[in-house]
């Protein structure tokens, strides 16, 4: 359907519109602590234990009374009879009273009665008693629920479970954690050239590299790809992939979305589905197309390797963000200075791909050389793109703005 589609948008008008039609998933699963990482938490978590759970040591050494070792120096050292031992997992059981102390390991709990530690470097041990070389001190106790408070919420969701959120569900003391089933994204490349890696390559054919670099951002962005065998250039070959897909939250196609007689997805949508719009006023990737068919979002991608990636980039992670819940940026931004020349477009903003790295000056960015759309190792080789705006271009020594790739910098 033709009737409500819009061409020529902005970037930002195309994003609003894909963020519009997306729709948060609401299914839960419940997975193992270490099948969880990547993953986004469907539920806000309390801790379920005050940590520490006592009052404990933070270093090696003796637990003691404060006001026993006031006077302790090298010269005038303080003694104090050793009644007992209390590692880590096995606290003291007794009572510390005047003129005693308990030797403590990092983690153990702090003997009733006790009131300070004295680091075991500033002591002197002999036979059954220690002799301390400076006042003990309660710096080193670390107080009951310093670090986490029971009943108190630590995780939110929407939050991505990075190792470090990971290991605090776990202090928290949670075995499994309630996650956003990932979306399933379907991958789709069409064209009669496009022939799959490992066969032998036809004159005129083109291995298919835009349905594994697609899959790897669709992982990176939390998602589930699915790669769709490829089918021929045919509206009847399509619609027939479509329909065995199974259940999909995005489909993802490559190719076919552009002007010429064989670009099909455009063809079949225009029958069968609903066009929201056609092309964005940038480069690499124009002729993206944002569709849905049968309620199934569908993202039609450019046909050549950087330009299904960028645009990807730009609109699909933050569509599958939205999906998931996801409460941090899909992208981050950076200023640099530019080590290069960047050629602007004189009419749609352009995305170089570059690279950019961290110095004493700040952050540095430089071309990958040949900017065709084609040239798919410009995005292995580079980490970045440099951000300009139509008829802007950017010398050596200018501040550019710059989109890192997600998990490089």
């Amino acid at each position: 359907m033709l009737m409500n589609m819009k061409q020529n948008l902005s970037v930002e008008e195309a994003l609003e519109m894909v963020l519009q039609e997306a729709r948060p998933r609401q299914t839960i699963e419940h997975l193992p602590l270490a099948a969880s990482y990547g993953a986004v938490l469907g539920e806000d978590l309390i801790s379920k234990v005050h940590h520490p759970s006592a009052d404990d040591t933070s270093v090696d050494g003796y637990a003691c009374l404060e006001a026993d070792t006031r006077s302790a120096s090298l010269g005038n050292p303080v003694r104090l009879r050793v009644i007992g031992q209390s590692p880590a997992g096995k606290p003291f059981s007794g009572r510390i009273g005047r003129g005693e102390a308990v030797q403590v390991f990092t983690g153990a709990p702090i003997p009733p009665g006790a009131d300070a530690v004295i680091r075991v470097e500033d002591t002197l041990r002999e036979g059954e008693f220690v002799w301390l070389m400076k006042p003990a001190s309660a710096t080193d106790i670390r107080r009951k629920g310093d670090d986490l408070v029971e009943g108190q919420t630590y995780l939110r969701k929407g939050d991505l479970l990075t190792p470090g959120r990971v290991g605090l569900a776990a202090a928290m003391g949670y075995a499994t954690l309630p996650v956003v089933k990932r979306p399933r994204v379907g991958i789709l490349s069409t064209g009669d050239e496009v022939v799959e890696p490992g066969e032998a390559l036809p004159y005129g054919g083109v291995y298919n590299s835009n349905s594994y670099s697609l899959a790897g951002l669709v992982v990176e962005a939390g998602g589930e790809p699915v790669i769709l065998p490829k089918i021929s250039d045919s509206v009847e070959g399509l619609r027939t992939q479509l329909q065995r897909a199974g259940q999909l939250d995005l489909l993802l196609t490559s190719g076919g979305v552009s002007m010429g007689e064989y670009d099909i997805v455009r063809r079949m949508l225009e029958r069968e589905g609903e066009i929201h719009f056609w092309k964005v006023r940038m480069q690499p990737g124009g002729p993206l197309l944002f569709a849905t068919w049968n309620g199934l979002p569908l993202l039609g991608l450019p046909g050549n390797p950087v330009s299904a990636m960028v645009t990807f980039l730009l609109f699909g992670r933050p569509l599958l963000f939205k999906l998931l819940g996801r409460t941090d940026p899909p992208l981050s931004r950076r200023r640099a200075i530019a080590d290069t020349p960047f050629e602007a477009n004189p009419t749609r903003r352009a995305y170089r791909r570059a690279v950019l790295r961290w110095t004493e000056e700040g952050y540095r960015v430089a071309t990958t050389g040949n900017q065709s759309s084609a040239v798919l190792r410009s995005m292995a080789v580079g980490n970045a793109l440099v951000v300009l705006e139509a008829g802007v271009s950017a010398q050596p020594g200018e501040i550019v703005e710059v989109i890192p790739f997600p998990g490089t910098t």
